[in-house]
This record gives structure tokens, C-alpha cells and sequence, in this order.
């Protein structure tokens, strides 16, 4: 089921704690506890601490948060993040390839990609391969701009993946699914303390996914493990440590995808197999992460912690990648463009917060404060064939599946060495003015550097703000608040120009408000919003490196535009009854340029998520539920096609208006073994999963999944 944050984790995500400690995961103790206190959402949690301490209400959060936790999860099988965000309220998936993936919100990239809470931004735009969800208790979303959070006044969205923490008491759970192309998966997830007192608990989790797919020529292999160790060294100190990691091998890859058009404009009718890849690519992704972490909790009710993280990343990759247009008659004219690359990069993350209660002119307020430092250190290694390869005629590598020869490749050479770092300051406070008006304020100052070459070019930079953060709620009725929120824009961009040089921050404004509610006895919340977000100097795709450009080949570069974007949002969360769940929102928005003309076309600007179960305690656990996906029409306005001189102006490509139904059912065997069986995509509905490039390639027809699941 979809939850928006608790109401804690809702305010302090935002603005209260900055870095991770509004996100960051609860202790063991405490995570049970506040599972059992939070009423259907995780947003009607009341009067109840997180790790932070900081016991606001989600009346008293002056944003929109959304939480997907285990329970939906577990429903609907979302076992990896784009499945999941696909159907998290007012965020977009751009699936331009089967092995990059992009996220928007609000009509802006997503680039602030967080783990407990930690994360650098300029690290995490972009997903490779799929990122598994067996790690995670749940996944929380922030809409709007998180200067105070994130240091970065993206006005798009946080995206924060929270990890599973040990617990006290034992328990574990075991799975095995299987499904349409050949898919497996196994998943283990046992926790519990090691010692008589419960000081000492530890939880390990594994899962192992092997799929072919309805893509010709693809497949992946997944293994995901990950063991946490927690030491409650005093009843006030505790220490936890962890280490993660997950290794997704994936062949026959999409670099880039399948042209969309003849050289005259009209629309090519590939079958939804369609690729433009061979059996001989692949792109292996390895993520390891350490992390360590010191929590220390006064009788006062401040709280002190510490975290350092520890990621590195490992990419393997023989890509093939398709430019050009067929000719109508003969359907020649593509070519190939192929390479081998390594990209290792060691990203090291700390920071330091305090958090708690501080009394002013007789009224009880929240203050907030620490420090964090991110680096990042990247490296890109490449190596070419002396020749480029061309595709025969579309009708058979589209149709029938021909593939160009692997060709032979050179050693490495280097092509990429950066370093990027990110130092803050920040500080909020929650003041309390009466019990109807609350107002949150604060800044968060960093400090950016770069420094390195790419291709030749040289990367150095330096850039400093200060972000600051206004938001105050009022408390019309004990069901009824309203809200309002502003933070100044400063979002570094890592997207280069047509000289490689990294495009200058965007900057800007970003204001929302509207109104909250709870209903039928704080089970049911119902919001809708009202914001607004300007920014300067946007990065907007222009066009790609060729084989003699600055660039790596294949990769796009950016011209920067001045973006507005406004909208409104509506959503529900809760249960209708004790049995009856019901989950969604509604988004539209109006994105456009500085004349005041449509832009980025290719985003959707009307969405609608919905999600809904129910269950029949007595019929063996019997749970029955569906998930709904729509969108309206999205443009783009191809002008490359108008080199081959048999068009004049644009061709714009479309995809129509599209919904997609999920459907779900579960019921126990007996005490303890469950099966359950989903159906996705049940009308079996044909759409383009992007249009973001102007290459695209169709998402998944109908397929289903049928999991056996013991838990104790």
C-alpha cells in the first residue's frame, strides 16, 4: 500500500535533519514499535519519534512526501525500483534503455537518490541496471525542492531508500517466485539477536533473480546480499554497522533504442520484441556499500548521530548502439556505433547531526543542525574496433531478429578521471507559535568542487550557496490543515554542453501550498496541493556525440533553457475500512520554456496512480487487489530526420494516452505459506516506455508472476 511519510519522517525528511537523519532508518527497537503505531499510511503516525527525536505530525509538514513500504511491496511484487516508482504518486520513469534509467517529478529530472537518508546527487541521476528491493523496508518519496535535506534545491523530487535494520525479536521469511520468460527469483530475509539480553541482533537478507525477456536477446542475472550488525552498547549508545552489495548481469543490452521513424517521417511498426542490440553486449553492474553508524539518545530527548558510508561501483560493458533512419523502400541506413568500457568509482559519504527540543518564550520548539561531506571519484575506461558495423535492412534485424558481428576490440585506454566534492552546513528549526500555527525555518549552505578531465576536457569547477527554507502550517481544524512552503534553487548539473564542459547550476525559486486532511478517525489522508518552480539555466537535451566529437559516442549533451513548471497534485492514502486499502493521486502540470511555450513534451503532464486491496481474514487470508497506471499523450519533436532531405521541419512522434492494469491475489496454504499471483500489464496494452531521446522501445506485454512465500 502507498504511504506517505509518517509524520515524522514526512517533516524531518524535509527540512528538519537535512542530510539523512529525517530519513534515516529507525533502530530496531524503534522500527518495531513505530510499524506497530502507524495507522494504515506511515502518514498518520502521531506524537511518535523517529531516530531523529523530532515528534511532528504530518499536519505539521509543509510538502508532499509518498511512502511505498514492505506490505505493498511484498503485494505487488515490486521487486525492483522502477517497477516501484512507476507506481509511486507524481514520480515518472523514463525507461530509455533497458540498463539506464532516468526518474522525473513535477516536470523535472530526479536527481537526488538517497540510502538512509545519504547520498550525493551528483552520484545518483541516473539508475544503471535494475536496483533490487530486497534491502529495503520501504521507499520515500519528497516532491518538491529539499535544499535543507539534500544541499541540492532540486525542485523535482528525494527519492530515499531505507534499508532493513535488525530486530530484537527473530524472524524471517522465504520465497520463491517464478514467471513469465523463464523467470526465478529466491529471497531470504532472517533477523534477530544474538545474545540472551538482545544487545546484540543482526539481520541478513538475500535474493537471487535469472530472467530472459520479451526484449530478443536479453537477459539478467541478479544477486543481491546484505548483513547488518546492531550493538546497543548503552541503553543511550548504539552501533550499527552494515555491508550491502548486489551484482546485476545483464546481456543483450539496449544502448540507446529503436529508431522510431523511416527517413520520410512515417512510423516504423516494430513488433514489441524489437531490439536493436546482439547477443554479444552486456553491461554488469557491481554496488558495494559499507557503512557504519553511531546513534546516541539523551533523556532529554536530543539525539546525536554519526554515519559514514563506504560505495563502490564496478561497471563491465560491450554496448552497441544504433544511429540513423531507415529508407522506406529498401529499410537500409542504419549504422552501428560499438565499444567496450570499465567505469569504477568509490564514493566515501559522512556527516553529523544533532536533533531535539528547546523551549522558548514558554512553548516547546525542534532545532536541528550538522555537517556532511560527500567525494566522489570516477574513472572511464574505453576501448574501439577499428570499424563501425551497419545494420541490414530494419525488416530483419526488427523483424527477424539479425544481428551485427561482434567486431574486435583494442586495450583500454582512459578516458575519464573526476572528482567531485560536496561539503554542507545546515541548521532548521520547528517552531511551534501556538498550537494551530507551526513554522519551520532554515538554510543549508554548501560548497561544490570538481576537478578531473573528460574526453579531453577539462571538468574543474567551483560553486557555493545558501539555500534557504521557509514552510508553516495552520491547523484549521483538528482534521483540517493548510500549508505552505518556499526554498530558493541551486541544482549543480552534471550534464555537459556540445564542448563537454559541465553546464553552470541551475538556479531559481520554488514555492508550494495547499491543504491536508484526515478522516474516519485519522485512517484515511486526503491531500491536494498547489507550487510552482522556476529555474535558469535548466540542461535540456540537444543532440549526441558523434565518433570525432568531445564526448563519449552516444552520449547526449545539453544547451541550458529557463524552465517553468506549475501544477497541482491530489492524493489519498488509508483505509476505507478495516479490510478495504486505497492508495493514490492524481498530477497535472503545464512545463514550459521562457516565451511561454510547451517544453520537454516528452514528459507526461497528466498522470493518475491508483492502488487498492482488500481482504477476507476469515477465507484463509484471502487479499485481492489491482493497480492502475495512467498517462495522457506525450510528444517529441524529431529534427535529425530532417538530414536525409526527404522531409522538411519536425517530425513529431507520439505516443497516445495509455493505462495499464495490474492485478493481485494472495491466500495462505496453510499457517505460515503463502501463495500469491500477479498479472501485470492485464490488457496486454502496446506503448513506448519513453520518449525522452527520440529512441524508445516498448515496455512489457502481459506477464505473470506467481510467488510461494513462508514466513515465521
Amino acid at each position: 500500500m502507498v504511504r506517505s511519510l509518517p509524520c515524522l519522517l514526512g517533516s524531518t525528511a524535509l527540512f528538519l535533519t537535512a542530510a539523512h537523519p529525517a530519513f534515516a532508518a529507525e533502530s530496531d527497537a524503534e522500527s518495531r514499535e513505530n510499524r506497530d503505531n502507524i495507522v494504515v499510511t506511515g502518514l498518520l503516525q502521531k506524537d511518535n519519534s523517529s531516530a531523529t527525536g523530532l515528534p511532528l505530525t504530518l499536519k505539521e509538514t509543509p510538502q508532499s512526501v509518498t511512502i511505498i513500504d514492505r506490505d505493498r511491496i511484498n503485494a505487488f511484487a515490486l521487486t525492483n525500483v522502477n517497477d516501484l516508482l512507476s507506481q509511486t504518486v507524481g514520480i515518472n520513469v523514463e525507461r530509455v534503455e533497458t540498463d539506464r534509467t532516468y526518474f522525473n517529478s513535477r516536470g523535472f529530472d530526479v536527481t537526488n537518490f538517497q540510502v538512509d537518508g545519504t547520498g550525493l546527487p551528483l552520484r545518483w541521476g541516473i539508475q544503471f541496471g535494475d536496483l533490487d528491493t530486497a534491502l529495503f523496508e520501504r521507499v520515500e518519496a519528497v516532491r518538491g525542492a529539499n535544499a535543507i535535506m539534500t544541499g541540492i534545491g532540486n525542485p523535482s523530487a528525494t527519492i530515499n531508500y531505507v534499508r532493513k535494520r535488525p530486530t530484537k525479536e527473530t524472524q524471517a521469511y522465504f520465497a520463491l517466485s517464478a514467471g513469465s520468460w523463464d523467470t526465478k527469483r529466491i529471497e531470504a530475509d532472517v533477523s534477530g539477536a544474538l545474545n540472551t539480553s538482545g544487545t546484540i541482533a543482526a539481520r541478513v537478507i538475500f535474493a537471487h533473480e535469472d530472467r530472459d525477456s520479451y526484449l530478443r536477446y536479453n537477459h539478467v542475472n541478479r544477486t543481491v546480499f546484505g548483513g547488518i550488525l546492531a550493538w546497543e552498547m548503552t541503553p543511550h549508545l548504539t552501533a550499527t554497522v552494515g555491508y550491502t552489495r548486489q551484482d546485476n548481469n545483464a546481456d543483450g543490452v539496449l544502448w540507446g533504442a529503436l529508431p522510431l521513424t523511416y527517413t520520410n517521417g512515417e512510423r516504423i511498426a516494430y513488433p514489441v520484441s524489437a531490439s536493436t542490440s546482439a547477443d554479444w553486449t552486456y553491461w554488469n553492474v557491481s554496488d558495494r556499500t559499507t557503512f557504519g553508524e553511531l546513534a546516541y539518545a539523551a533523556d532529554n530527548g536530543w539525539q546525536l548521530r554519526g554515519r559514514f558510508t563506504w560505495n563502490q561501483r564496478k561497471s563491465y560493458a560491450k554496448l552497441l548502439y544504433a544511429y540513423g533512419y531507415p529508407d522506406v523502400d529498401t529499410g537500409e541506413g542504419v549504422g552501428g556505433m560499438t565499444g567496450k568500457y570499465r567505469s569504477p568509482s568509490d564514493q566515501y559519504l559522512g556527516d553529523v547531526y544533532a536533533s531535539g527540543p528547546v523551549t522558548l518564550f514558554g512553548r516547546q520548539h525542534e532545532l536541528a543542525f550538522g555537517v556532511s561531506h560527500a567525494s566522489t571519484d570516477s574513472r572511464e575506461y574505453e576501448a574501439f574496433p577499428e570499424y563501425y558495423p551497419a545494420y541490414p535492412s530494419v525488416s530483419q534485424w526488427g523483424w527477424s531478429g539479425a544481428q551485427i558481428a561482434q567486431p574486435e576490440y583494442p586495450d583500454y585506454y582512459r578516458a575519464e578521471k573526476t572528482n567531485d566534492k560536496l561539503t554542507r552546513v545546515y541548521g532548521a528549526i520547528h517552531l511551534s507559535f501556538t498550537d494551530q500555527l507551526k513554522v519551520v525555518a532554515g538554510a543549508s549552505a554548501m560548497w561544490l568542487k570538481s576537478t578531473g578531465e573528460s574526453y579531453g576536457t577539462d571538468e574543474s569547477r567551483k560553486d557555493s550557496a545558501v539555500s534557504p527554507y521557509l514552510g508553516a502550517t495552520y491547523e484549521v481544524t483538528p482534521n483540517i490543515s493548510l500549508y505552505a512552503s518556499y526554498t530558493d534553487i541551486f541544482n549543480p548539473q552534471v550534464e555537459v554542453d556540445a564542448n563537454n564542459r559541465k553546464l553552470d547550476p541551475a538556479k531559481g525559486t520554488s514555492i508550494e501550498g495547499g491543504i491536508k486532511s484526515e478522516w474516519f478517525n485519522q485512517r484515511l489522508y486526503v491531500t491536494a496541493s498547489l507550487f510552482r518552480a522556476k529555474q535558469k539555466g535548466l540542461a535540456e537535451a540537444a543532440g549526441t556525440f558523434g565518433a570525432d566529437g568531445p564526448g563519449k559516442v552516444g552520449d547526449t549533451y545539453y544547451t541550458g533553457v529557463d524552465t517553468t513548471s506549475r501544477g497541482f497534485e491530489i492524493e489519498i492514502a488509508g483505509h476505507v475500512t478495516d479490510n478495504w486499502t486505497l492508495s493514490g493521486g492524481y498530477t497535472g502540470l503545464k512545463i514550459e520554456n521562457e516565451d511561454g511555450d510547451p517544453t520537454r513534451t516528452y514528459l507526461p503532464t497528466k498522470s493518475l496512480k491508483l492502488a487498492t486491496t482488500y481482504k477476507v481474514p476469515e477465507w484463509n487470508a484471502l487479499e485481492v487487489g489491482a493497480q492502475l497506471r495512467w498517462q495522457n499523450r506525450i510528444t517529441y519533436a524529431d529534427a535529425y530526420v530532417q538530414d536525409y532531405g526527404v522531409v522538411t521541419g519536425d517530425v513529431i512522434v507520439r505516443q497516445n494516452g495509455y493505462t495499464v492494469l495490474d492485478l493481485m491475489a494472495g491466500v495462505n496454504l496453510v499457517e505460515q505459506l503463502r501463495l500469491s499471483v500477479n498479472v501485470r500489464n492485464v490488457t496486454n496494452r502496446k506503448y513506448l516506455g519513453s520518449l525522452m531521446w527520440g529512441q524508445a522501445y516498448y515496455a512489457a506485454p502481459r506477464n505473470v508472476m506467481a510467488t510461494l512465500r513462508y514466513q515465521y
